[in-house]
């Protein structure tokens, strides 16, 4: 009962949060004005302590005798009776207990939709700098900066403050205080009753060639507590239906949401001078007013984190290389968990090794400080002061010092939730032995979890909740099973005839192996966890962390707490330990680099789409396991297990069963990516049984194309081609393609070519980013194997670029690709003839880079379904919105007969190009139009496409990649719809 209760609590809050996300609720609830969090959480707290005591007392009485004496009073229907009372009451506790969790989540949802922002709004505003930043602001690495803010005072702006005027502000408000502020701020709010409001934002500011970027280089200089003026431009945070348009699938909303953020807050310009500076203490004590004494010691506490990060950072440029910067950044990162230092580069690396979760301040950090702690502490009063134990035991003495270790370690790491979930545990753990209780580690666990979740609803969005409360759990669940098999070894009779060394051999032969096991064991039971929550997990892991945990929990993470120590006693000697510890960190990295780079070793990704039915036969499976031995029989295991193999092969066979074209997200609205799967063993066995031989066979092609207009101009795109890459290749690992026939690059680049003169690659390079695409095609290329490779417009200068980049990345090991000419007329098909590609535009021998743009038709004897890829779940992926379609009553029988279906893949970025193809190709197209049942174009809403071009080309579909309306589509649905109306009028 004790586990189906809180199994119970815990999925209710999780439905609640799911559910009221994405269902609209009113924020004037009768709800909020009655309940609140506070007295909520205390009466469950009640009403969960009731349940556990009663269970307690339920326990069968050890006197038989008076035992005896009642069941000889008691008849049968008393008995009954009070049973059906007793569980009766258990009942009624345990629903209690799941209604007011789901009631808890309910207010938390209902007041974090009451402060969060809704409008996009520029503002002047004081902010207030909570914590420590995400990372620091550095151009030169093109390093953004990110920190949690309060803002209040806010004022509308009217026209763009300089930073000079934003000091002036600060000056006037030093002045005046906050009377002439508030007046201002109530003559320009006068429809919000309350002036005192306040938004806890995540301010961002990113290197741009402005004037800004110096005041910007600045930010790096704020400290938690600091107040200034800064000019903003407040923005709501997207819905968790918007990150299907993440490249990465990383649900930014709920990540947000998670640490109680109501919206994002762009840097417009910053106030030289601050108003209040935290590191002055006539600051801290004006703040006392207003603050807590425990957010006053929390600031405190983030102070001396951002001084440390200072330690860390002013020596920054005595490092001479970046691997050197990068092993000092993990050491600060493992020290207090700020990861500001660490670049995307090393991230990436700790992921692929499967050894992220290093990075991050676990459990293992805080407990092996209390326990340094604990024990130095009870040995000071054993030689000092052994008097103290008369008073209090010496189990007591080391438990709250540890206690104290903890939950201010815990703090000065940021109070994430692998740790919090430690001091909660040690202190749990303490009042359970204090008070006597017959409760399980587990059952303490369990009910720290439910705690947790009690307080903040939101902490079930964090994944690291999840993966820290489940790993310990499965740790323990291990140990219990393997401390008898243990104990039973070390008693055995093999040491009594064998020599010491054959001992000492033989316990470390165990001891590795039940580290194997171990390892094995976590790696199995968390993979489904983790695909669950990131889309993808890395192979390595079993490997790496084999030795990695070792080194870290037994050297790195001991030294680098030592070299803490001592940082406040002399940080001389500190910076001397911390020296040693970033040079064991950059030996690690050299490794784990050579390891990750081994040709037969880089496809270490494993790309798998989990749902919650494929999460249930994974718990099934290893429900056997996990109960007593001889409970149940582990061959039960069985047929959950082949459930789930063949459930994950018919996901996997699912996404190539027809042919489909995925709409990839980039992060840049004009930069476009599209994935085409055709099977060909469907029409192979259907249409010849010569062709049985490609019954597996597939292929797959992959579009670019760059769709900023040369006669617009447009935002700067902030895509680089490493991001895009990446993105690309963890995209095409989850739709299950490991090569590529080809990548076709549908818009020309002018860095490939020597033929053009400086005044026309000027114009051009300006208008577009023109090394992106190739270069993502020259990274990409080194990843998965590609066949071909079609370039739209000149590419003389391909190879020197192609090495160039291989060079830059330091690559190895891997093939070059030539580049093909993406010309009018050039056609690819497969032998079966059920699928061709052929370029209708792109004329490069014309010395006018306005006509170099390749759009693509693909001709397919089935119809192609276009699909906006989720990178979340795969499985998911949406259909397009065909934002203009011709009735079938205006086709004829003989085009509804036919059976060749084409789509048009569009990438014009100057009217030029539908010109020459009206001039030349036309007459062909229309031929070609009547041989096909349906035509669908794609592109972009931006197109220099005419309502001339879709008549001709007998266009029935038009969708667009941003899914926004295209001007010429919308004109010929006008048209059509006239048309229609005439015919149909008597």
């Amino acid at each position: 009962m004790y586990w189906l209760v809180g199994s119970l609590v815990i999925i209710a809050m999780m439905g609640v949060l799911a559910v009221a996300d994405n269902v609209a609720m009113p924020i004037d609830m009768p709800l909020l004005n009655v309940v609140s969090a506070t007295g909520l959480l205390w009466l469950l707290v009640i009403f969960a302590i009731i349940l556990l005591s009663a269970t307690q007392l339920n326990s069968p009485s050890v006197n038989t005798q008076s035992t005896n004496k009642t069941r000889s009073v008691s008849s049968p229907n008393d008995v009954k009776l009070s049973l059906f009372s007793k569980y009766f009451l258990f009942g009624l506790l345990a629903i209690a207990l799941v209604v007011g969790s789901a009631l808890q989540a309910l207010v938390a949802h209902q007041q974090a939709e009451t402060t969060k922002i809704t409008d996009s709004i520029r503002v002047q505003a004081l902010v207030r700098i909570e914590g420590i930043s995400d990372s620091v602001y550095d151009a030169s690495t093109d390093s953004g900066y990110r920190q949690v803010a309060v803002v209040k005072h806010l004022m509308p702006l009217v026209a763009e403050l300089t930073p000079q005027d934003l000091a002036n502000s600060t000056r006037n408000y030093s002045k005046e205080g906050n009377n002439s502020l508030s007046k201002n701020y109530s003559d320009n709010f006068e429809k919000k009753p309350n002036n005192h409001i306040e938004y806890r934002v995540l301010l961002n500011a990113y290197p741009k060639n402005t004037a800004n970027n110096d005041s910007f280089s600045n930010l790096n200089d704020l400290q938690p507590g600091d107040e200034l003026f800064m000019s903003l431009a407040l923005v709501p945070l997207s819905t968790s239906k918007q990150a299907i348009s993440n490249p990465s699938g990383f649900d930014g909303y709920r990540w947000l949401r998670g640490r109680h953020i109501d919206g994002v807050a762009n840097i417009l310009a910053v106030s030289p001078l601050t108003v209040n500076k935290s590191n002055n203490d006539e600051a801290l004590q004006q703040a006392s007013t207003s603050d807590s004494y425990f957010q006053r010691f929390r600031t405190r506490i983030d102070i001396g984190r951002w001084q440390l990060r200072d330690h860390f950072y002013r020596d920054w440029p005595a490092a001479q290389t970046t691997a050197e910067q990068q092993a000092r950044a993990v050491t600060l990162s493992l020290l207090t968990g700020d990861r500001s230092l660490i670049n995307r580069d090393t991230k990436d690396l700790y992921q692929l090794a499967g050894i992220s979760h290093l990075l991050a301040i676990s459990g293992t950090h805080v407990l092996f400080l209390a326990i340094v702690l604990g024990g130095a502490v009870v040995l000071l009063f054993n030689r000092l002061c052994p008097v103290v134990y008369r008073y209090m035991p010496r189990w007591q003495v080391r438990w709250w010092v540890m206690i104290g270790a903890a939950f201010i370690y815990a703090l000065f790491t940021g109070f994430d939730v692998p740790a919090a979930r430690t001091a909660w545990m040690l202190l749990a753990i303490g009042l359970v032995r204090l008070i006597l209780l017959p409760i399980s580690t587990m059952r303490v666990l369990l009910a720290l979890a439910v705690l947790m979740a009690w307080q903040d609803p939101y902490v079930l969005w964090q994944a690291g909740y999840w993966l820290s409360f489940i790993a310990v759990a499965l740790l323990l669940k291990y140990e219990d099973t393997s401390y008898q098999r243990t104990t039973e070894a070390l008693r055995s009779s093999y040491d009594e005839h064998r020599s010491k060394g054959d001992r000492v051999l033989y316990h470390a032969l165990r001891a590795g192996r039940r580290m194997f096991k171990l390892q094995f064991w976590l790696f199995l039971t968390l993979l489904p966890i983790t695909l669950l929550l990131f889309g993808k997990a890395s192979l390595w892991g079993l490997i790496v962390n084999l030795f990695a945990i070792g080194l870290f929990g037994w050297v790195i993470v001991p030294l680098n707490l030592l070299a803490g120590l001592f940082y406040l006693l002399s940080p001389t000697i500190a910076d001397s330990i911390w020296s040693l510890v970033s040079a064991i960190v950059g030996n690690l990295h050299e490794l784990i680099g050579w390891l990750t780079s081994l040709p037969a070793l880089t496809d270490a990704w494993l790309y798998t789409p989990v749902n919650m039915a494929i999460l249930l036969m994974v718990l099934l499976s290893i429900v056997p396991w996990l109960l007593p031995r001889g409970l149940l029989s582990r061959w039960l295991a069985l047929p959950p297990l082949t459930l789930l193999m063949m459930t994950v092969y018919a996901n996997q066979q699912s996404m190539i069963t027809m042919p489909t074209l995925y709409i990839l997200p980039t992060g840049d609205p004009y930069i476009s990516a599209a994935l085409l799967q055709f099977p060909l063993h469907n029409q192979s066995v259907s249409n010849s049984k010569d062709r049985s031989s490609l019954a597996k066979d597939n292929t797959s092609w992959l579009f670019l194309a760059d769709h900023r207009p040369t006669a617009t101009r447009t935002m700067p795109s902030n895509l680089t081609a490493d991001k895009l890459s990446v993105s690309l290749e963890q995209q095409l690992g989850s739709l299950s393609v490991d090569k590529l026939e080809g990548i076709i690059v549908q818009s020309s680049s002018t860095v490939l070519t020597d033929t053009l003169n400086a005044s026309e690659q000027n114009m051009v390079v300006s208008a577009k980013n023109s090394e992106l695409l190739p270069l993502a095609v020259a990274q990409l290329n080194q990843q998965l194997p590609v066949s071909q490779y079609w370039q739209a417009g000149r590419s003389e200068r391909w190879s020197a670029f192609q090495q160039a980049s291989k060079i830059a990345a330091q690559s190895k090991g891997k093939t070059n690709i030539s580049a093909q000419g993406c010309e009018q007329g050039k056609t690819w098909q497969v032998a079966s003839g059920d699928v061709s590609i052929q370029a209708m535009t792109g004329w490069s021998e014309i010395g006018d880079t306005s006509v170099w743009d390749c759009t693509i038709a693909i001709d397919s004897s089935v119809p192609i379904q276009v699909l906006r890829y989720n990178a979340a779940d795969p499985l998911k992926s949406l259909s397009v919105n065909s934002q203009t379609k011709i009735a079938d009553n205006q086709l004829d029988t003989d085009h509804k007969n036919l059976s060749l279906s084409r789509l048009v893949l569009d990438t014009d970025t100057h009217p030029r190009v539908w010109q020459m193809w009206s001039l030349l190709c036309s007459a062909d197209s229309n031929n070609d139009s009547m041989r096909f049942k349906n035509i669908t174009w794609l592109g972009h809403s931006a197109s220099q496409m005419t309502t001339d071009v879709i008549s001709r080309q007998s266009i029935n579909d038009i969708i667009t990649y941003d899914d926004k309306p295209l001007e010429a589509s919308l004109s010929l649905n006008i048209i059509n719809n006239g048309v229609d109306a005439e015919a149909m009028s008597p």
